[in-house]
C-alpha cells in the first residue's frame, strides 16, 4: 500500500550580492578577453609576418643606398669584398641570408662563401632586376625562407643590382608564437585587473546599499509599498530638485477624487497643489510646518511637512496629511449620539420622577389628580418627543435636535421644529455628518448672537422632497449687517474676535462638496435666516 509522501519545499536562499556581481563581471571579463584573444590569435600571424617583411625591406633599402655597395658592384665579385658587410648585418638582424647581386644575377655576397660569384637561385629575383621591390616565399641554396628584393641604383638612377634578404620561415613561426604568448599574458593580467576591480566594485556597492543583499532590498521595498498604501494618511515626498518622488494611494484619493488609484503623473497633479507649495517652501527654508489646515478640492486637510536630512544636508521633504473633514464628521456624529444618549438619560430621570409623583398620588388615593397628571404628561410627550420622532425618522438627528432644544432652553431661549418638517433616515454617512454640522453650527451661532437678549426664538425646518433636503434655520436675534453678508462664509471672518469664523466656512465647504448650496438673508434687529439645500438619500419615503 502506497502512502502519500509529505510535500517538502526546499527554500532556496537567494545569491548574495558580492557573489552575483563577481560572477557576472567575471563572465563579462572572460568573454571579452577570450573574444579579443581569438580575434588576435588569427590575426597575429599575418600581422607578425607583415612586421618581419617591413623589417627585412627596411634593411634591404638601407643596404641598397650604401655608396660602398654601389661602388663594389662596379667591380668583379671576387674583388668587391662585400662579405664582411653582409655577415655583420645578418648577425645583427637575425637574418637567414643577405645576397647582393649584379644585374646578371651573380652573387657578390652569401652566407656560404663558395656561392659568391655564382648565379642567384630562384625566379622571384626577376621583377627586382627590372626595378621592382618583391616579397616572396621560396627556397634557394638554403632553407625555405621569406625573401625580399630591393633594386640598387646609383646617383644617376641607373640600376646596378639587387639586394635580397631572407628570413627563415621557422623564425617567422617562432615570432608568431611569441606574439601569441604575449596575448595570453595580456589576458592573464587583464583577468587579474578585472578581479581586483570587481572586488572594489562589490565593496563600494555594499557600502552604498548599507550592506543589504538584493533580496533584502526587494523585501524592504515591498514592505514599504504595503505600509504606504495601507495607512490612511496621505504621504507625498519630494527630492532636493523639487521633483515629486512618492505619492501613496491615500494621497491620490485625498488630493484628487476623480483620479484613478493606479500610476499617475505626479507633475500633472501636484504642480499647482498647495501640497507642492508647502514642500517647496520647506525645501528652501529647512523648517518644518506642523498641524496646518489646508483646503484641497473641498476637503479640509491637516498636514505636517518636514525636511529630510542626510549628513546635515537637506535631501528632500515629506508631507503627511489626513482628512480633517472626516475627523470633524466623526466627532460631530459622536456628539449627536452623545446628545441623544444624554437626552434619553435626562428623559429617563424625568420619567422616574413622574412615576414617583404618580405613586405618591396613588398612595393618597387621589385618583382624580392621578388621571389629570397622566393626561398632562402624555400630552407633553406627544407635543415634544412624539412629534419629533414622527417627523424626524433618523434617531441620530432626532437626538441631536432634542439636545439642541434642551440647550436652547438652558440658555433661556426657545428652539422649535416646524410642523412642515419631514426627514427620512439616510444611510449616507457624509450627508448625515454634513447635516449635523449645518444644524449644529447654525443653532450655536444663533444662540451666540442672542446671548445678550432674553426670550429669543430659533426656528428649524427640515423638509425632504424629490431627493433634496431643505434646511432652514432662522432666529430673531440682532441680525447681520448688510456689508457682512458677502463675507460671512469666509474662513476666519467673525465679529466675535480672533480664532473664530470656522463654523460657517466648514458648513459651506461640506455643503458644496456634496453638491448642495447655502444662502443667507438678514435684517438687522429683526431676523436672520439661513437656507441650505442638500442632496439626501432618503429613498421613496413619503411623509
Amino acid at each position: 500500500m502506497n502512502f502519500p509522501q509529505p510535500e517538502t519545499t526546499a527554500h532556496r536562499r537567494p545569491m548574495k550580492l558580492n557573489t552575483l556581481v563577481t560572477l557576472m563581471l567575471s563572465a563579462v571579463i572572460v568573454l571579452v578577453l577570450l573574444s579579443v584573444h581569438m580575434f588576435y590569435f588569427f590575426q597575429i600571424g599575418a600581422s607578425t609576418r607583415s612586421q618581419l617583411e617591413d623589417k627585412a625591406m627596411a634593411v634591404a633599402r638601407t643596404l641598397a643606398k650604401s655608396p660602398e655597395i654601389q661602388q663594389a658592384l662596379r667591380l668583379p665579385p671576387e674583388q668587391a669584398n662585400l662579405q664582411p658587410i653582409a655577415k655583420a648585418v645578418e648577425a645583427s638582424n637575425n637574418l637567414l641570408f643577405i645576397s647582393i647581386t649584379n644585374m646578371d644575377g651573380i652573387r657578390y655576397s652569401h652566407r656560404n662563401p663558395e656561392l659568391v660569384g655564382k648565379h642567384f637561385i630562384g625566379a622571384d629575383i626577376e621583377p627586382a632586376l627590372r626595378g621592382s621591390e618583391v616579397v616572396s616565399v621560396n627556397q634557394g641554396s638554403l632553407a625555405k625562407a621569406l625573401r625580399v628584393f630591393t633594386p640598387i641604383y646609383d646617383a644617376q638612377r641607373r640600376q646596378l643590382g639587387v639586394v635580397s634578404i631572407g628570413i627563415s620561415l621557422d623564425a617567422v613561426t617562432d615570432q608568431i608564437n611569441q606574439s601569441r604568448w604575449s596575448i595570453l599574458w595580456t589576458i592573464l593580467i587583464g583577468t587579474l585587473a578585472g578581479a581586483v576591480g570587481t572586488l572594489v566594485l562589490v565593496r563600494v556597492l555594499k557600502r552604498i546599499l548599507f550592506g543589504l543583499e538584493p533580496y533584502e532590498i526587494s523585501t524592504l521595498f515591498e514592505q514599504r509599498q504595503a505600509i504606504l498604501n495601507s495607512v490612511k494618511e496621505g504621504v507625498v515626498a519630494m527630492d532636493e530638485q523639487g521633483q515629486v518622488t512618492l505619492v501613496n494611494q491615500a494621497a491620490q484619493q485625498l488630493l484628487n477624487d476623480n483620479m484613478a488609484s493606479s500610476v499617475v503623473s505626479a507633475e500633472r497633479i501636484y504642480d499647482a497643489s498647495v501640497i507642492n507649495h508647502h514642500l517647496q517652501e520647506v525645501l528652501r527654508s529647512g523648517h518644518a510646518r506642523r498641524d496646518e489646515e489646508l483646503n484641497v478640492n473641498g476637503r479640509l486637510l491637516l498636514s505636517n511637512t518636514v525636511p529630510v536630512r542626510s549628513q546635515g544636508r537637506i535631501i528632500g521633504a515629506v508631507c503627511t496629511f489626513r482628512d480633517k473633514t472626516e475627523i470633524s464628521q466623526l466627532m460631530q456624529r459622536l456628539t449627536g449620539m452623545v446628545s441623544y444618549v444624554d437626552a434619553l438619560r435626562e428623559r429617563s430621570h424625568e420619567f422616574m420622577n413622574k412615576l414617583h409623583v404618580i405613586l405618591g398620588l396613588l398612595h393618597m388615593k387621589n385618583y382624580a389628580q392621578v388621571e389629570a397628571y397622566i393626561l398632562k404628561t402624555a400630552n407633553n410627550y406627544q407635543t415634544e418627543i412624539g412629534f419629533l420622532l414622527e417627523k424626524i425618522k433618523s434617531p441620530v438627528i432626532a437626538g441631536f435636535l432634542l439636545s439642541k432644544i434642551n440647550r436652547a432652553s438652558d440658555c433661556g431661549h426657545r428652539l422649535t421644529i416646524s410642523d412642515a418638517s419631514y426627514l427620512p433616515d439616510s444611510g449616507n454617512e457624509q450627508q448625515m455628518a454634513a447635516l449635523i454640522t449645518i444644524v449644529g453650527n447654525l443653532v450655536e451661532n444663533a444662540l451666540d448672537a442672542m446671548s445678550e437678549q432674553t426670550e429669543g426664538e430659533i426656528h428649524v425646518m427640515l423638509h425632504y422632497q424629490n431627493g433634496w433636503l431643505t434646511c432652514e434655520v432662522s432666529d430673531d436675534g440682532p441680525g447681520i449687517m448688510p456689508d457682512h453678508l458677502a463675507t460671512v462664509f469666509d474662513k476666519g471672518f467673525s465679529t466675535k474676535g480672533e480664532n473664530r469664523g470656522v463654523g460657517l466656512f466648514l458648513l459651506k465647504q461640506q455643503t458644496e462638496h456634496l453638491g448642495g448650496s447655502v444662502s443667507v438673508e438678514s435684517e438687522p434687529g429683526v431676523f436672520t435666516q439661513f437656507l441650505v439645500q442638500l442632496p439626501w438619500d432618503g429613498g421613496n419615503q413619503t411623509a
